[in-house]
C-alpha cells in the first residue's frame, strides 16, 4: 500500500519538536518521510508552510493526502490519521464487518415492537410469553441495549436459574430468542447474531402420572357426588376422561363447533382438529343446557368467559385424596388405557391429535408391558400344556 522508499529521501522523525524547528527552505518544495511509520511525511514549501501529508497505492495508483498544517494539526493527531487512512487502504476490497447502530434498550424494544411479534402466537401463547418477559427476562436484561447482550450473557442467566428457577428458564429462553430474531430481522442485530441459538435447556425429568383401576373409581365416585351441586364441573371433567381432551379445547368449546358424533376445533395447539365422541361423550353432552346468553357450552355466570375449571379440580382432586394428579393426567391416562386395550399407537395419535409421531411415541414404552404380559400369559399356557406347572 506504501510507495517505495527514495534512497535520496530526507528521513528523519516526524514528532512535534521536529516540526517546530526551522528547516531549510528551497525553490522548490521537498518532502521529509518519517522513520517509524511508512508513507507518513511532512512537506516543507518555499514558503516556510511545513504540512502533514500521507503518501500510498490504491487500486494501483499513487495518491497524496494532506492531513493539515503543522501549526493547526499536532503530530501526534497527525501521525494517527495516517495510520488510519494506510489501514482502511490495506484493509480495502476485504469482506467489512456489519456496523449495527445504536439500538433501543430491551424494554423499549418490546414495547414498541411485541404486538407486530405477538400477531403470529395463539392468544394463550401470547399471555405465556409475555409473563415470561415480565416476570422473567426484564429484571435480567430489560435495560440493556439490544445489540449488546452477547452469548456470556446468556449463560449468566442461566447459571443464576440453576435450581428452583430452571422450569422458568426453559420457558423463557425461548421467547427471549424469538425476540432476537425478530431485531435481526429489522437490522439492530447482525444476522446470525442470536446469543440464544444453541443454548441448551436445563434437563428437566417427566413427569408420568397414569390412574390406576381404583382411582378412576374413586374419582367415579366422587364425581357422581358432586354433580347435584357443580353439573358443569362434572360434566367437564367426565369428557376429559372420555376423549383424552386437552382442557381448553373442553372449556372453551363452542355449540357452533358441536357436530356429533364429532367436535370440529377450527384452532388447537396443533392447528384445527377434530375430537371423535363415544357414546358416553354424547350422552354428557346431551344432558347439558344451551344458555341463550353465550354461544359457550361451559360458560362462567356472565356467559361472557369460560368456565374456570382449574380451581375447581385443585379442590376436587383434595376430596379423591388424589392431590398429585393433574388435569393433564387425565389425558396422559387416556392413552394408557388405549394402550392396555392393544389400541395401535398410530391411532392413539389420531385420537389425541398429536401432529407428530414423535409425541406419541413416549407411550410406547406402556405397549412393550402390555406384550410383555402377554407373552408371560401366552408361555404360562404352553408351559402348563406339556406339563411343567402343576
Amino acid at each position: 500500500m506504501v510507495p517505495k522508499r527514495r534512497r535520496s529521501a530526507h528521513r528523519a522523525l516526524l514528532d512535534g519538536n521536529f516540526a517546530r524547528r526551522k528547516l531549510p527552505l528551497r525553490e522548490r518544495e521537498y518532502c521529509i518521510w518519517d522513520t517509524e511509520l511508512a508513507g507518513f511525511g511532512l512537506r516543507v514549501r518555499p514558503s516556510g508552510n511545513y504540512f502533514w501529508f500521507v503518501r500510498l497505492r490504491h487500486r494501483g495508483k499513487h495518491r497524496r493526502i494532506t492531513l493539515g498544517r503543522t501549526d493547526e494539526l499536532e503530530a501526534g493527531l497527525a501521525r494517527a490519521q495516517a495510520r488510519r487512512i494506510l489501514a482502511e487502504a490495506a484493509l480495502d476490497g476485504l469482506p467489512k464487518r456489519a456496523v449495527v447502530k445504536a439500538t433501543p434498550t430491551m424494554t423499549d424494544f418490546v414495547e414498541a415492537y411485541w404486538d407486530d411479534l405477538s400477531r403470529v402466537w395463539k392468544p394463550s401463547t401470547t399471555k405465556r410469553n409475555w409473563d415470561a418477559w415480565r416476570l422473567d427476562i426484564k429484571p435480567t436484561f430489560g435495560d440493556t441495549r439490544v445489540a449488546d447482550i452477547l452469548p456470556p450473557d446468556i449463560h449468566r442467566w442461566r447459571d443464576g436459574c440453576a435450581g428452583e428457577s430452571e422450569v422458568k428458564f426453559n420457558r423463557a429462553v425461548p421467547v427471549l430468542s424469538a425476540l432476537f430474531k425478530y431485531a435481526e430481522a429489522l437490522k439492530m442485530r447482525r444476522p446470525g447474531s442470536n446469543p440464544c441459538r444453541g443454548m441448551p435447556r436445563y434437563k428437566r425429568q417427566s413427569v408420568e402420572r397414569y390412574l390406576t383401576p381404583a382411582e378412576y373409581r374413586r374419582i367415579g365416585a366422587a364425581l357422581r357426588e358432586a354433580e347435584a351441586d357443580r353439573p358443569a364441573e362434572v360434566a367437564i371433567a367426565r369428557l376429559l376422561l372420555f376423549t383424552g381432551a386437552r382442557v381448553g379445547e373442553i372449556t372453551n368449546l363452542r355449540w357452533e363447533w358441536v357436530k356429533p358424533p364429532r367436535f370440529v376445533l377450527p384452532d388447537s395447539k396443533t392447528g384445527p382438529k377434530v375430537i371423535w365422541l363415544n357414546s358416553q361423550s354424547q350422552d354428557i353432552l346431551a344432558g347439558i343446557e344451551r344458555r341463550d346468553d353465550s354461544d359457550l357450552v361451559f360458560p362462567n355466570r356472565t356467559g361472557k368467559r369460560p368456565l374456570n375449571f382449574d380451581t375447581w379440580w385443585y379442590k376436587f382432586r383434595r376430596q379423591c385424596a388424589l392431590p398429585d394428579v393433574r388435569i393433564h393426567d387425565l389425558r396422559h391416562s387416556f392413552a394408557s388405557t388405549a394402550i392396555m386395550d392393544n389400541v395401535p399407537l398410530s391411532t392413539i395419535g389420531k385420537l389425541l391429535g398429536h401432529k407428530l409421531v414423535e409425541t406419541t411415541a413416549k407411550y410406547a414404552h406402556l405397549s412393550d408391558e402390555v406384550i410383555g404380559e402377554a407373552a408371560e400369559r401366552v408361555s404360562g399356557s404352553l408351559a402348563e400344556a406339556i406339563g411343567l406347572r402343576p
